[in-house]
């Protein structure tokens, strides 16, 4: 059985957050159902702008760039809808890459520095309780 074939045209046309394809190694996924918001916050830690930012254009280098894991894409699999049809429509009318990169960017640095504050914050708060518990005061 051959696989759809997704035009440039109808790529854009899913590029909403009520109807969002993605395009990844030349294969178009919706993940209209995957950013609702209930499962947005459980299972896509930069948020669901970081998806929209990406739709109407070749997602590829943004989704291996922030090394996504083998979960991930076993979910694009129930996610797939068909093989993108080739044309140079998408480089030259998708939107600026650097708008989206920033965007890509933005959610990994804020995750990242996330990362950093929490256990520093919780590590300040172990040697408060220490101080005052001991009665240096």
């Amino acid at each position: 059985m051959a696989s759809k074939l997704v035009t440039y045209a109808e790529l854009k046309a899913h590029s909403t957050k009520d109807s969002l394809y993605i395009l990844l190694h030349e294969k178009v996924y919706d993940v209209t159902k995957f950013i609702d918001e209930r499962l947005i916050r459980r299972k896509h830690p930069g948020g669901d702008e970081v998806i929209i930012a990406e739709a109407g254009r070749d997602a590829t280098e943004a989704f291996e760039d922030v090394g996504h894991s083998d979960e991930a894409r076993v979910i694009l699999k129930d996610l797939y809808v068909g093989d993108f049809e080739k044309t140079d429509e998408l480089k030259t009318k998708g939107p600026s890459t650097s708008a989206s990169q920033s965007a890509v960017n933005s959610a990994v640095e804020q995750g990242s520095n996330m990362m950093y504050f929490v256990p520093l914050a919780m590590l300040g708060a172990y040697f408060a309780w220490r101080y005052y518990s001991s009665g240096s005061l």
